[in-house]
């Protein structure tokens, strides 16, 4: 999908479209397609002093064909990740909030503040 639908994931389907909306766009776009691997990518930006850091977090995973789950939203319910046989919208709260994309960003930015607060 070439980074689709990236920074406009939740308007992807177009304007006045909703979740529901945006997953069917996905599943046409990959219709036909056998490599259906996606990405979830959060990047934090802050400014400390001079110099400005980014804080990425990246989850891989795969795009299914059925929706499952009744948590999340947005794509959780067709996004399985690496290493898991649930999608997002499976696993719950508690082990999607410990290994998603903003949580590993958000994550790496705290250590970073805590670093700082020690020098």
């Amino acid at each position: 999908m070439q980074g689709a639908p990236g920074v406009y994931s939740a308007r992807y389907g177009g304007e006045g479209k909703n979740s529901e909306d945006n997953i069917h766009k996905v599943w046409e776009e990959l219709k036909g397609k056998t490599n259906t691997k996606a990405q979830f990518r959060t990047v934090i930006a802050s400014s400390f002093g001079n110099t400005i850091k980014r804080f990425e977090g990246i989850v891989k995973g795969d795009i299914i064909f059925e929706k499952r789950g009744a948590g999340g939203f947005g794509y959780d319910p067709i996004f399985i990740p690496e290493g898991f046989a649930k999608t997002f919208a499976e696993l719950g709260d508690l082990v999607k909030n410990r290994i998603s994309h903003r949580a590993l960003a958000t994550q790496l930015f705290l250590k970073e503040l805590n670093q700082l607060k020690k020098s």
